[in-house]
């Protein structure tokens, strides 16, 4: 008797597993990203550092205060008339402005602003790393989910041999101890439907965490689609992309230009403020006096030169940070390039031949041990071939989309959705 064809692989791991009457509707990769923007921590804490530093530009921008100073002097409580104290006071009131001169306002100005730009690159970069895992902890699921569909699948087709070899054993075609040992084998399947259940729910956790979710394993869900694709964009592109996109590169560029503006500032710091000064005051016979003043500081000592040379080493510093970070943009590209083109050459004759392979080599050999054609253990090791071979290409499935992912983060973009 021929056991019927299973549902091919395609079809399996994208079948969704049966779920509890109170699970929700799962969710697509972009529901997940939307939700993870949105409620994630880490994400919600850098948005408080841009607000930060957009205050910061608000600082910066101030102009100094005036100064006021009023003063009384020639006060006599003690001789004269102790009753009219102030019958010599002479009042004084004056008003001083420190003059910023060289631009130090504007330029304190566009640091802060240019400070901003840098946290905003950071917190694009913080995204992309986080994406990342989040993108990983995704596809782990649905790798979960997979290898639970086929732990199934395989569990139930077992146990339909078994009935079959049952009814073989009653009617003294086989041998006791060959029915014991298909027992014996089906502890493998039954090990593998349960450490895939288990491994289904610890991906759900570690997703439900970056999610900053607290809703039930049970009740969570994904779907996306699980596969590969032999498409890929030229090296050169991509690197293109990347030098573009990367917000990490993109902050090491702007640092250099903060680290120019934070030197003019510097120079701009060394220069003189006056403070310019307007007094009013009374001196008997003349009722009501005015003075002007100019206070200008002898910068003889201090003409801010270790800021000067600070800020100029610091120029160079920014650009050989830059190199680095374009450096790192080419060896992050170069490596996922080629492991996900590594991956798919792996993938592509799984697809093409050793799937189908592993599916005709088990049903043929199923057959033949039921017509006593076949050995027992020729039977079992084409079991467990099949099982190997779908967990393999399982395994690289998720390997590749976890590359993919990798590439993407080295992109800064996605080049492969």
């Amino acid at each position: 008797m021929r056991i019927q064809r299973h549902t091919p692989l395609a079809i399996l791991l994208v079948s969704a597993i049966a779920t509890p009457a109170l699970a929700q509707t799962a969710l697509t990769w972009q529901q997940v990203k939307d939700r993870f923007e949105a409620a994630n921590p880490s994400l919600r804490a850098g948005q408080l550092g841009i607000q930060e530093s957009k205050a910061q530009e608000i600082t910066a921008n101030l102009r100094p205060n005036p100064d006021v100073n009023i003063l009384t002097d020639q006060l006599d409580p003690f001789t004269g008339n102790p009753y009219r104290p102030l019958t010599f006071a002479l009042p004084f009131v004056s008003f001083s402005y420190l003059h910023e001169r060289e631009h130090k306002r504007e330029l304190r100005l566009d640091s802060a602003r240019q400070g901003t730009g840098i946290a905003e690159s950071q917190q694009m970069d913080l995204e992309r790393n986080l994406l990342f895992s989040l993108r990983t902890a995704f596809v782990a699921t649905l790798q979960a989910k997979a290898l639970l569909a086929m732990a199934k699948d395989n569990l139930d087709y077992f146990d339909k041999e078994l009935a079959i070899n049952r009814e073989r054993f009653r009617a003294g075609d086989i041998a006791r101890v060959d029915l014991n040992r298909l027992l014996l084998q089906r502890v493998q399947y039954e090990s593998d439907y349960e450490t895939a259940q288990v491994g289904l729910r610890t991906a759900k956790i570690t997703l439900l965490m970056l999610l900053n979710d607290r809703t039930a394993v049970d009740r969570f869900d994904v779907t996306g689609p699980f596969d590969f694709s032999d498409r890929l964009q030229p090296l050169d592109d991509i690197h293109t992309s990347a030098l573009d996109a990367r917000p990490d590169l993109r902050a090491a560029r702007q640092a250099i230009l903060k680290a120019q503006t934070d030197h003019k500032l510097a120079v701009a710091n060394g220069s003189t403020d006056p403070t310019f000064g307007i007094d009013f005051g009374r001196n008997p016979p003349i009722a009501v006096y005015m003075g002007v003043s100019v206070d200008i500081p002898l910068r003889l000592f201090d003409r801010n030169q270790g800021e000067k040379e600070r800020t100029q080493i610091d120029i160079q510093k920014a650009e050989r940070q830059r190199e680095m970070a374009e450096a790192q943009v080419f060896n992050d590209v170069d490596a996922a390039y080629f492991t996900v083109r590594g991956a798919v050459s792996l993938l592509q004759p799984y697809k093409d031949t050793y799937l189908k392979t592993a599916t005709d080599v088990r049903d043929a050999m199923s057959y033949a041990y039921q017509h006593g054609q076949a050995a027992l253990v020729d039977y079992l090791d084409a079991q467990r071939d099949y099982r190997m071979t779908q967990v393999a290409y399982i395994n690289l499935v998720g390997s590749y989309l976890t590359a993919a992912g990798q590439l993407n983060l080295a992109a800064g973009r996605e080049v492969i959705p």
